[in-house]
């Protein structure tokens, strides 16, 4: 009897615990508590006054500021790359950081201070929108929203009078508002020479700060202290109008300006090797210095034969006598088909003497390869004249498109009043209703100027200045009145002039500014905007 009462004593707990399992899942699947509810989600039109100032700091700059574009091609961008740029980001920390921090120890009786740990962790940074200002100058202004809630993990390592201490950073916040500047733009990759950084506002930097294990911000005080001190000290620094200015490249070096002429003077060619049937050659040639992008220079052909003698003379424009080359070729001309090349040579500039001329007889070779067999086979030689002249400083050409200095006005100008220039650069989405051959129209002070027509064109590049002289500044109530008119290409006399719009421009800011360059709305026109220059200039 009693291992038969164990033996259904057994199965009764174990059939009453499946039971009671069964029943206490169907009551938690089916039985809601009477606490928990639902989210009210309701649409952003219905919410009130409170609840959208509360949300506001949580929507993205883009949908609340049209003037914003979302950014989510560089945030994926971003994301991707985060891995690389965490451990770009923080060797060039490093190599920043070490010089100044070996010239900042010795003050405070410090042996060493080193990065233990230097990684960002894996939270990218987040950017909420960008605006992109456009003001006709050669720079590209960038307005960020930026926020990155990460999990750095930045431990540095100070030792002094034979103690070591350990200060370890984590949980790392950051919002801030960055204007970033690329100027000027130049004609070489990466097509801008300095990149200037300003803070819009002071920024919000939250962070958790371990001392010897403990956490340092949890000090009464300390917190808000050191969360202040930061956005002081970075605000002094940074906050516009001051900058963080870096140079990527020099611009005099970029823009790559001439410092001298070089003086060619094709003499004659010697023995060139045969091309035609007949045993001769129509030779000429082609004259170039190495990282110019200007057409190469030519001389005229000499027909049938072998011994040329040309007596030419060209002038290039040198930019770096020290890198650059002179370098020509010598074709067969062909009156039907590629012309033939004979050969070629290089002359590097940096074995000339500025101001002294120099006669050289140079060997024509197949190819620049000094390991190529081909070039040992005589195919003639060239003779020139060269000479460098290198300029002077008072003969240094001005980069008058660089500068935006106001030139002077010309003799004759009255002494109380000056120049008047407009310049005309541009018109974009113009859009007339029956047809949009646009030309600009100027009156000021009764006299009319006009720019050139283009035919079917929506943006025009007019490039065109005029010049108004007067005997006295403009005044506050003087206007200049601009107006885009587009001129019917047919003949008839349905439609023969449109206007496309116009704008009045106050002058009375070019006296005090010398110089304005800007974009105006064409009144009376849907899209449609006119880049206008002006300047003031006096004797």
């Amino acid at each position: 009897m009693g291992i038969l009462s164990s033996i259904l004593g057994f199965c009764g707990f174990g059939i009453g615990t499946s039971i009671g399992l069964v029943i206490g899942y169907y009551m938690f699947i089916y039985f809601q508590p009477t606490d928990v509810k639902h989210p009210l989600i309701r649409p952003m039109v219905e919410q009130d006054s409170e609840t959208l100032q509360r949300m506001l700091s949580e929507i993205p700059l883009w949908v609340k500021n049209p003037d914003y574009d979302r950014l989510d091609w560089l945030n994926k961008f971003v994301e991707i790359m985060w891995p690389y740029l965490d451990k770009a980001i923080c060797k060039t920390a490093k190599t920043i950081a070490k010089p100044i921090i070996a010239e900042q120890i010795p003050k405070y009786k410090i042996d060493s201070v080193d990065f233990e740990v230097l990684t960002l962790g894996t939270l990218p940074p987040t950017f909420q929108g960008m605006k992109v200002y456009v003001t006709g100058e050669k720079e590209l202004i960038m307005e960020l929203s930026l926020k990155w809630a990460g999990n750095p993990n930045i431990t540095v390592a100070a030792k002094a009078f034979g103690l070591k201490a350990t200060v370890q950073v984590v949980d790392l916040q950051v919002f801030a508002s960055p204007r970033i500047t690329l100027k000027p733009l130049v004609p070489t990759f990466p097509c801008f020479s300095k990149i200037f950084v300003s803070l819009m506002e002071k920024p919000h930097v939250d962070f958790g700060l371990k001392l010897l294990g403990a956490d340092a911000m949890a000090i009464p005080g300390l917190y808000r202290f050191v969360q202040e001190l930061i956005k002081d000290q970075v605000a002094n620094m940074y906050l516009w109008p001051k900058y963080l200015e870096v140079t990527i490249m020099d611009p005099k070096l970029a823009m790559r300006k001439p410092v001298g002429i070089l003086t060619v003077k094709v003499l004659k060619a010697t023995k060139l090797k045969k091309k035609d049937l007949m045993g001769g050659a129509d030779p000429y040639v082609k004259l170039k210095l190495t990282e110019d992008k200007l057409p190469s220079k030519k001389t005229t052909v000499k027909h049938k034969t072998l011994n040329p003698e040309w007596n030419e003379e060209f002038h290039l424009s040198v930019r770096d006598p020290e890198t650059q080359a002179l370098e020509f070729m010598v074709y067969d001309w062909e009156k039907v088909g590629r012309h033939d090349k004979m050969g070629i040579n290089v002359i590097p500039l940096s074995e000339l003497t500025p101001d002294e001329s120099k006669v050289m007889t140079l060997d024509i070779l197949k190819n620049m390869d000094p390991n190529d067999a081909q070039n040992e086979k005589s195919r003639g030689q060239l003779v020139l004249e060269l000479l460098y002249k290198p300029f002077k400083e008072d003969e240094m050409p001005e980069d008058k498109e660089d500068s935006n200095e106001v030139q002077k006005a010309p003799e004759g100008t009255p002494a109380s009043g000056g120049l008047l220039v407009v310049h005309i650069h541009e018109a974009e989405d113009l859009e007339g209703k029956h047809h949009t051959n646009p030309h600009v129209r100027l009156l000021f002070k009764g006299e009319e100027r006009r720019t050139k027509h283009f035919k079917k064109n929506r943006d025009p590049r007019f490039n065109e200045e005029f010049q108004f002289m007067l005997e006295e500044p403009p005044k506050a109530h003087d206007r200049l009145h601009v107006e885009v008119v587009s001129t019917s290409s047919r003949m008839g006399l349905l439609h023969p002039k449109e206007n496309l719009g116009y704008v009045d421009i106050n002058l009375a800011d070019v006296v005090s500014n010398r110089r304005i360059n800007e974009k105006h709305n064409l009144i009376d026109s849907k899209n449609g905007r006119i880049q206008i220059e002006l300047q003031w200039r006096t004797s």
